[in-house]
């Protein structure tokens, strides 16, 4: 019976956020794009001002990993420090510098009746962020959000559960006395599991739902819900090293891929390497590669190769290990390495380094991926890379939106039509 009241007392709370972040984004939906600038430029100021405050919240969810065994990846996108909370600050102006997508005309033509018909971007409404471990995700999220119109409800894991307890406080101070209303952001304060089954159940109040995150949550929020699900996906990403790769050119791509940060989605987890340039390039490779710590599992040419490595197993290149753990096999043809991108690749990013232009052309065709790269680093996957101020996830769907979710991923349409007194026959 206490369990009951508890989940009736939880689903009640989470109803009654979302139906204040309704109510907001009515009138969010009105505002001017100078009172979004203005908005998110105090935000920023009040992030900035508050850095202290949120950098303790953080460095007491860091503590609480480490007791409860988080891995040193989970840690690392966990952490916060001076120089991310700058990022994210930055992130947010540049998302109010960016032009504003609501109202835009993307289409416009006329029927031989004279009606005028405009295809209009429009806010979503309200969109729902599940999302684990990263705080800087929340962030991104408001900014995102209500720049493109919308209300946010927003549900962190239980990991992050202070420092995003920080930033929402932080941000709705920012947002206080400004013409954004500070209900447009609403926070799920709680550790409870029953309130994301709630919060996904929500039609009617919520018109998107978003899930960031490991392959378990991406699972669960697909089948549990029953709003619409914009599905980002996992990153099982490759880099091929092709037989007319520059090996300098290629050696430093794959240290970028792999190690410049393991746990976050766009970081590569197989290596791919032509046989004809294997013997030559890949030992000097996996050593640099070793120096930085990095596990090397390799297919039985690798390992005659390096007898010293472990072999690779089925699961191995199906894993997004999000950890200082690199997959490595070595292909025949290029055909090989598509077929092998096909079987275990998860639409997320992938890359050939090679200076065969042709080689090139063919990979970017038939690599069926959010993002493919030629002789460039899977790492830029990424909203603010791609010059989108910053990004509310990296979505490996082909409905309405795919690879990192900008401000226009985030709006929808209606079609305005303007007539004379125009009527049906």
């Amino acid at each position: 019976m206490v369990s009951l009241r508890k989940e009736f007392f939880i689903m009640s709370i989470v109803r009654e956020l979302a139906r204040q972040a309704k109510e907001a984004s009515r009138q969010l939906a009105t505002l001017t794009t100078a009172d979004k600038n203005s908005a998110l430029l105090k935000v920023a100021q009040q992030l900035l001002a508050d850095k202290d405050s949120i950098l303790y919240a953080n460095q007491e969810d860091l503590a609480r990993g480490k007791q409860a065994g988080l891995s040193p990846a989970l840690l690392d996108r966990l952490a916060l420090n001076a120089a991310r909370i700058d990022d994210m600050v930055e992130g947010v102006k540049q998302v109010a510098a960016l032009p504003d997508p609501v109202g835009e005309i993307t289409e416009s033509w006329q029927r031989p009746n004279g009606l005028l018909i405009d295809k209009v971007r429009v806010p979503m409404g309200v969109i729902g962020m599940v999302y684990e471990a990263r705080p800087n995700v929340t962030v991104d999220t408001c900014a995102l959000c209500l720049k493109a119109g919308s209300a946010v409800l927003l549900r962190g894991s239980s990991s992050a559960l202070n420092s995003n307890r920080a930033l929402v406080n932080s941000i709705k101070k920012g947002l206080a006395g400004t013409a954004v209303p500070v209900a447009a952001v609403q926070f799920i304060d709680t550790e409870d599991r029953s309130a994301v089954d709630e919060m996904l159940r929500l039609n009617g109040l919520l018109d998107l739902v978003i899930p960031r995150g490991g392959a378990g949550l991406i699972k669960r929020v697909v089948e549990t819900a029953t709003v619409p699900v914009i599905e980002t996906g996992v990153g099982n990403c490759h880099v091929y090293v092709d037989k007319d790769a520059d090996p300098a050119m290629a050696l430093e791509i794959i240290l970028n891929a792999k190690c410049q940060r393991y746990g976050v989605c766009n970081a590569a987890e197989t290596l791919l390497v032509h046989r004809n340039i294997a013997a030559a390039w890949l030992p000097e490779a996996l050593q640099a590669l070793r120096q930085r710590g990095v596990e090397i599992r390799g297919c039985p040419a690798v390992l005659e190769l390096q007898p010293d490595v472990k072999l690779a197993d089925r699961d191995d290149w199906s894993t997004e290990f999000l950890a200082p753990v690199l997959a490595v096999k070595i292909v025949a043809t290029l055909e090989e390495a598509l077929a092998h991108i096909q079987t275990y690749g998860t639409g997320h990013s992938e890359s050939i380094v090679t200076n065969n232009q042709e080689t090139a052309s063919r990979f970017l065709k038939l690599v069926d991926a959010a993002a493919v790269y030629h002789n460039a680093s899977t790492r830029f996957t990424d909203g603010f890379q791609y010059g989108f101020g910053a990004e509310i996830g990296i979505s490996t769907q082909k409905l309405h939106a795919r690879g990192p979710m900008g401000l226009r991923e985030l709006t929808s349409y209606k079609y305005v039509v303007r007539g004379t007194g125009q009527v049906r026959s």
